[in-house]
């Protein structure tokens, strides 16, 4: 038996049994919470460190940013920096249900500043807009952020500029397009998506995306319709 102490080096081995089943109980204990009245343990509590740290950081970031825009409003690399680092705050915490992918109300609120920091930063035309931001500003403007579709298309404009014969670009820039109904630009997107395809299977991959989301808003086109001449033949047969 092994806990037959009697035998020549068992001693030792179990005294190096416990020391490791006392380890590991400890680890359970300290890294997840096992048995503590406080949930969570080691690792939650690196997990909302990091997370104020990040935010602590992005705050810095954005009252560096505010101050330099005061200082001079002319300044565009100060108002891009200011969108990027209140777009990351917004990502942050309670602003972002990481598990629907979508901003919270909170969130949406801070995306509200991001908008008005992106926007005086194209007023100030710069020479070559910042497409990293501008990619950023595609996702605040999404359907899980502020869903504006239309100043979706237009900051992704400036990603698709900045790399001019990514025929993937331009098979999205379709998509927002249809989305946000621009059906000219969209056409006109895909047509140059379809252009710049380096073979035959990209080609049919962006024929079929761009085909499949015009169908998708066409059926939700179509049920929108119904629904309202359903609600209008309802309070027709109500009227006295």
């Amino acid at each position: 038996m092994l806990f037959d102490l009697r035998g020549r080096g068992r001693r030792r081995t179990v005294q190096v049994i416990y020391l490791g089943l006392a380890i590991l109980i400890g680890a359970g204990l300290v890294f997840f919470g096992i048995g503590g009245a406080v949930g969570g343990g080691l690792f939650d509590a690196i997990d909302k460190n990091q997370s104020s740290s990040a935010t602590s950081t992005f705050q810095k970031q954005i009252k560096a940013s505010t101050r330099q825009v005061q200082l001079d409003p002319k300044n565009a690399a100060a108002w891009a920096a200011l969108a990027k680092a209140e777009y990351q705050l917004a990502g942050t915490g309670d602003n972002y249900n990481q598990t629907t992918g979508a901003f919270t109300p909170k969130g949406k609120a801070e995306l509200a500043k991001v908008d008005v920091a992106w926007k005086k930063y194209l007023a100030l035309n710069p020479k070559k807009p910042d497409d990293g931001v501008a990619n950023l500003m595609v996702q605040a403007y999404g359907q899980t952020g502020l869903n504006d579709p239309v100043q979706a298309v237009t900051a992704y404009e400036i990603v698709v500029a900045s790399r001019p014969k990514n025929a993937n670009l331009y098979g999205n820039l379709a998509i927002l397009a249809l989305q946000a109904g621009q059906q000219r630009k969209a056409e006109l997107a895909e047509q140059k998506a379809l252009s710049l395809a380096t073979s035959k299977e990209q080609r049919a991959q962006i024929k079929q995306q761009v085909a499949q989301v015009r169908q998708q808003l066409a059926q939700q086109a179509a049920q929108q319709a119904q629904q309202a001449g359903a609600s209008t033949t309802g309070s027709a047969v109500r009227a006295p």
